[in-house]
């Protein structure tokens, strides 16, 4: 059983490439082995990524991804044993698109490329490689900031 992916782009001030990220998405989804949950992904801007992140985690600066997980007491690795129907959902993923955007420019990354890269990357990636023929490599440390 296949799952949603909810996109929700609330930011207008980077253009993105939806079927790009849509297609990111599904491989990384797909890779994870969590296409049987639900998961959201909204694109949004500095302000708004600063205004959670000083809310939920008491930093008042801009970030890349704050994730909001659905279920509590998720071990690293595990994923959790739904029992019913409505639980068969992962959460929601923050990206501070504006944020990502201004450190690729910074890095020259290319943002279209970066935007989906974030958790198990070198593993996400080389499947990525391998079905799109691209040539991705992993982030590191040094390009974003993960405080």
């Amino acid at each position: 059983m296949v799952m949603s992916l909810l996109i929700r782009n609330l930011q207008h001030v980077i253009p993105l490439r939806r079927a790009h990220l849509r297609k990111n998405l599904e491989i990384t989804r797909s890779c994870l082995g969590v296409k049987r949950f639900d998961v959201g992904v909204i694109c949004i801007n500095d302000t708004k990524i600063r205004q959670l992140n000083k809310r939920y985690r008491r930093q008042d600066k801009a970030t890349d991804v704050l994730s909001f997980p659905f279920h509590e007491n998720l071990c690293p690795g595990l994923l959790p044993d739904p029992v019913f129907p409505d639980e068969y959902n992962l959460g929601d993923i923050y990206l501070g698109v504006e944020f990502i955007y201004h450190q690729c420019e910074e890095k020259q990354e290319d943002f279209n490329n970066v935007l989906t890269m974030f958790e198990k990357e070198s593993e996400v990636l080389m499947e990525i490689n391998r079905v799109t023929g691209s040539a991705l490599t992993p982030l590191t440390s040094e390009h974003y900031d993960r405080e």
